[in-house]
């Protein structure tokens, strides 16, 4: 279903009778309405919305329905514009944020097990001490940047004092000496880190047309892949460093990563912007071009952009979030889980360089799969490749096969996993209309989704080493989940578009009528008569 994204002033259309698609027994049930809504709601938002439907675009972005539109050309040329500005920054903060997270697992090759006395499942359980505050800071980290909003600078101090608190941390985490500390240092990493990625993410929504955003997403997250990639490398090298002012090797480690990573936050201090209408490094037409196409890329009059706190709430109760996040699960696990035994059955210092050829694999994946998914203005069938990918891995490794086969494996499930998560993530924030709907939206998506990471940490136990039965098994449950979910929401979402579609020529063949005001229609968001969801 193609997704109209620059068109005409909405023409009124006609009611269509109301739909439930969920049984009642199930936990996120609720009625779906394709165009027909309440009239004491309709009501209650026309006259909170009247004052701001008249005054609606300020200076900055006056007539932007009149925009002249760019050509092809000069259009790129913009984007790319916007692009070299934002992506490099955005990229290597999360690149240093990666290593930093993934040094955990070089670390315990560097003798920090032995040395800590992690025996039994206490490296286990230090791990899932940083998952469970990480998942539980995501939603809320979200939300105080609504208190911020009016400040010109909120994402542009936000984001790097994030890198900072990390810096301090990873400083903390060189210096333990006993597992209790190890543990308390964890937990503090999970809250300082819980609203990067989350918040990234919403910072790219506010900027790029839906069908742009996944490609954006892909060259931020694939710092992720590329820090999986030169982890390994770094690890062997500052490894050498043992014993050096009488820190261990996995001492150095945090701590020089951390170090570059207080860097480039104080780089970014001066470096990033906030809003497009911020923006001085855009002319005044280029701004009012980026805050144009924004603005009306799914709506024919514009998204929410007040807070109020009944966009939490519809964000809380759209049954969207909650399957989404079954989504989530089914890539986040396998993504976390394959970190915990990769790879294996050799010396340290070819573990380390083992694990690069596949993090270089699933960075040329992740960016071919952004880029047509893009193209084709889809995410699921991505989604589901990224799926198999992981299906056929893990399928490999609970197997019996030799070591070398094994090691194949591993190619599909970090290729997998790592290109689907842009998809996963984009999507959702595709379909979520409404500025603060969508971040908490996509907070919730991300914070819930991420307990899957969590389980991940504890399943591959020491003790059941080379194999990890029970750790394999459970990715694949995971995978399985979304071979389920998958499906589910491209059928749901098929279904409201034809419905939408359905209304639309009914007006055209009926002249029935119904009448929305601007405010109405935006307070609606994706449940507007208009908005057609991204499959």
């Amino acid at each position: 279903m193609s997704n109209r994204t620059q068109r005409e002033p909405l023409k009124p259309v006609a009611r269509l009778p109301e739909k439930n698609y969920f049984p009642s027994s199930c936990c996120f049930a609720m009625t779906y309405t394709v165009n027909a809504v309440p009239v004491d709601h309709l009501a209650s938002i026309s006259s909170e919305n009247k004052q701001h439907d008249e005054d609606r675009l300020d200076d900055s972005s006056s007539n932007l329905k009149n925009m002249p539109m760019l050509t092809p050309e000069q259009e790129k040329k913009l984007w790319r514009k916007v692009d070299l500005r934002l992506m490099p920054i955005l990229g290597l903060m999360f690149l240093l944020a990666s290593l930093d997270r993934g040094n955990i697992g070089n670390a315990k090759l560097e003798g920090l097990v032995t040395q800590l006395d992690l025996t039994g499942n206490r490296f286990n359980i230090a791990l899932t001490m940083y998952f469970i505050p990480y998942c539980l800071c995501e939603c809320p980290a979200n939300l105080v940047l609504k208190l911020f909003r009016p400040s010109r600078r909120v994402f542009s101090i936000w984001l790097p004092g994030i890198s900072v608190s990390l810096e301090v941390v990873w400083t903390l985490m060189s210096l333990v000496k006993t597992y209790p500390q190890l543990v308390g240092v964890r937990v503090c990493l999970g809250i300082a880190e819980a609203g990067l990625f989350p918040g990234v993410v919403y910072y790219l929504t506010l900027w790029y047309p839906r069908h742009m955003l996944q490609y954006r997403i892909g060259l931020f997250f694939g710092g992720a892949a590329i820090a999986g990639a030169f982890s390994g490398l770094l690890a062997f090298a500052i490894g050498h460093m043992s014993g050096i002012a009488g820190l261990e090797g996995w001492s150095w480690l945090f701590l020089l990563e951390g170090l570059a990573t207080i860097v480039v936050a104080i780089i970014a201090l001066f470096v990033m912007v906030d809003f497009p209408d911020t923006a001085k490094f855009l002319t005044p037409e280029e701004r009012a071009f980026v805050i144009w196409k924004k603005k009306y890329d799914n709506s024919s009059v514009g998204e929410e952009e007040e807070f109020a706190a009944r966009h939490v709430w519809a964000a809380f109760g759209d049954w969207q979030v909650w399957l989404h996040i079954l989504v989530y699960i089914s890539i986040a696990g396998p993504l976390s889980g394959i970190s915990l035994f990769l790879p294996f059955g050799y010396s340290t210092p070819i573990t380390q360089l083992l694990t690069i050829p596949p993090y270089v694999a699933a960075a040329i994946a992740l960016f071919v799969f952004a880029h047509y998914s893009d193209k084709m203005q889809m995410r699921s069938p991505f989604i589901l490749a990224g799926l198999v990918l992981c299906l056929i891995g893990f399928s490999i490794n609970i197997s019996t096969a030799p070591d070398g086969v094994k090691y194949f494996g591993i190619f599909f499930i970090v290729m997998g996993s790592y290109a689907a998560i842009p998809a996963v993530v984009s999507w959702l924030g595709n379909n979520l209309s409404g500025q603060y709907k969508r971040g908490v939206g996509m907070a919730l998506h991300i914070g819930i989704g991420n307990f899957s990471v969590a389980i991940s940490s504890v399943v591959y136990r020491s003790q059941d080493s080379p194999r990890f039965i029970l750790g394999h098994a459970v990715e694949l449950m995971f995978v399985g989940i979304g071979f389920i979910a998958v499906p589910i929401v491209v059928f749901l979402y098929k279904r409201i578009n034809a419905q939408r579609d359905t209304a639309e020529r009914l007006e055209m063949e009926r002249g029935e009528k119904v009448q929305y005001s601007d405010g109405e229609l935006r307070e609606l968001g994706d449940r507007a008569p208009d908005f057609r969801y991204t499959l």
